[in-house]
């Protein structure tokens, strides 16, 4: 017989390279992973000082702007009216400060009273912008929101009130800053210092983008954006990992401008910032190649030596006789301590063994108390013969009012009474016939070849004998018995057996002692 079964040389090979190939993926991979969080961490870290910093120039810078344009407001209050001194002012603050791209002096109807450039020929027009009645109604310092200009720039206002000497409110003037031409923010934020795919991009309160070195993204509104989303709800210095403004995953820091209500976002791309933790990945792997090499050639060799003499003490358990298991046997080399005890073990054992095997064989297949054969020796046989198509005949009965012989004489008696029936069941057989014990005081007899009218004649037989003969009681006992042959009560042992049980049944409904048949 042909062994498939898994032999303990590869089992060894087997569960020490899968060892080693798990402890090396477990210390790659953790070592993998946790690079790449520090790379991630140590990438937010980063570019949230970077904003900070940026933010913090920005928000100085603002302020020192909107305190040049304060110191210069009581010059125009004095002289509100004339408008060359307006002109002349306008282009003095515009010279004064590289912050703004434009000056202007609006009065506190709306109306533009000067500009610098002039070129802009706004003089005279009333200014309808959200940001404009804002200023103009709080009348305080203010950093417009991005917005549209009247002359069709994409702009952010910043202004200043105009009181005169008794305080009354004049007008504002405010600086603008061009977000889409070059402005302050790219002298002040620039590009990001690190050549690695970083960038940084300002937003205002409502998640547009104000400035951002890749200019195509300038008057974006994108406030659902993971990153940006974050940034103007926190309105602090932290950092995030998202979606930013080019659909990937990266690692950001943020911080806030107080003074204008901007948030500046520094950012690099997860995959600039993991890619060396990849390249580790590969060369941790391409360096622990050649130990597994070498490991898996020690380890076959050793799990030879180990498995040699098991392999052939588990041949010989297999496949030894009796006359000469002991001198195969002590053939075995056995050169470490578990072999050697096994081996001896092998050696007292084995044909004490066989003899056991044998003894436990024989009580699986038989009744304990009558020696008839069991239940599972019934079902096996049934179903070879099923396999076999055989055709057989079946006898099934039980005792009538068994359980007054166990009430009347006690447990001990009804027990010699089974083993009364059983003995009679063997000689009223033919040789060719089996007989078990079905369970409790019912019996099953199978008379393979014979029709359900021969096995009704061997049922009748065996009623009378108990009928007529005493029993361990003293007295006579009764059978009910049913008959039903195979294949014309059914082709399936089980089948066959309902059948003689339906007819028992029926030999007890109509009065017991006697045999009922199939037709």
């Amino acid at each position: 017989m042909k062994n498939n079964k898994i032999k303990l040389q590869y089992l060894i090979v087997g569960v020490t390279l899968l060892s080693f190939i798990l402890t090396s993926i477990v210390s790659i991979w953790s070592g993998y992973k946790l690079n790449k969080a520090n790379l991630g961490e140590s990438a937010m870290i980063t570019n949230r000082v970077y904003a900070q910093k940026v933010a913090e120039t920005a928000n100085n810078y603002l302020a020192e702007q909107q305190k040049i344009l304060k110191v210069n407001t009581k010059y125009i209050a004095e002289r509100i009216d004339d408008q060359s001194h307006l002109e002349k002012h306008a282009d003095f603050i515009r010279n004064q400060t590289s912050a703004f791209n434009s000056i202007a002096i609006v009065n506190n109807k709306a109306v533009v009273l000067a500009t610098s450039p002039q070129s802009l020929d706004l003089v005279g027009v009333k200014l309808i912008a959200e940001a404009t009645k804002k200023a103009i109604k709080e009348q305080k310092p203010m950093i417009s929101q991005p917005y549209t200009s009247v002359s069709g720039r994409l702009i952010v206002f910043v202004t200043t009130p105009i009181f005169s000497k008794k305080n009354e409110y004049l007008g504002l003037i405010g600086g603008t800053i061009y977000l889409k031409e070059k402005n302050i923010l790219y002298k002040l934020l620039g590009a990001h210092p690190y050549d690695d795919q970083s960038t940084v991009y300002v937003v205002d309160r409502d998640g547009t983008i104000i400035y951002d070195e890749r200019k195509k993204n300038i008057a974006r509104d994108l406030p659902d954006n993971d990153i940006i989303n974050m940034a103007i709800h926190k309105k602090t210095t932290g950092v995030v990992k998202g979606e930013n403004t080019e659909n990937q995953i990266a690692f950001a820091g943020y911080a806030h401008v107080k003074n204008a209500d901007w948030m500046v976002i520094a950012q690099r791309p997860a995959s600039a910032v993991e890619a060396p933790a990849k390249q580790l990945f590969k060369q941790m792997f391409l360096i622990a190649l050649p130990f597994l090499a070498i490991s898996l050639i020690i380890v076959i060799f050793l799990s030879y030596r180990i498995a040699k003499p098991l392999q052939r003490l588990a041949q010989l358990t297999e496949s030894s006789k009796l006359n000469d298991e002991e001198n195969n046997f002590r053939s075995v080399q056995a050169w470490y301590y578990e072999v050697i005890q096994l081996k001896e073990a092998l050696i007292q054992s084995f044909s004490h063994l066989h003899e056991q095997v044998l003894e436990l064989t024989g009580k699986s297949e038989r009744d304990g108390l009558t020696g008839l054969y069991n239940r599972r020796t019934l079902d096996d046989r049934l179903m070879s013969w099923t396999k076999e198509q055989k055709s057989y005949a079946v006898i099934m009965f039980d005792v009538d009012h068994f359980k007054n012989v166990n009430d009347t004489y006690g447990h001990d008696v009804g027990d010699e009474v089974l083993r009364f029936i059983a003995a009679a069941m063997l000689q009223h057989v033919r040789t060719t016939d089996s007989c078990y014990r079905f369970g409790g005081e019912e019996f099953v007899i199978l008379l393979p070849g014979a029709s359900v009218d021969v096995a009704y004649e061997r049922a009748e037989e065996l009623r009378q004998y108990f009928e007529q003969t005493n029993s361990p009681t003293s007295l006579p006992i009764h059978i009910s018995a049913g008959v039903a042959e195979c294949p014309n009560d059914g082709v399936e042992g089980n089948d066959v057996l309902k059948k003689a049980d339906q007819l028992l049944y029926e030999a007890k409904q109509n009065g017991r002692n006697q045999v009922r048949k199939s037709n």
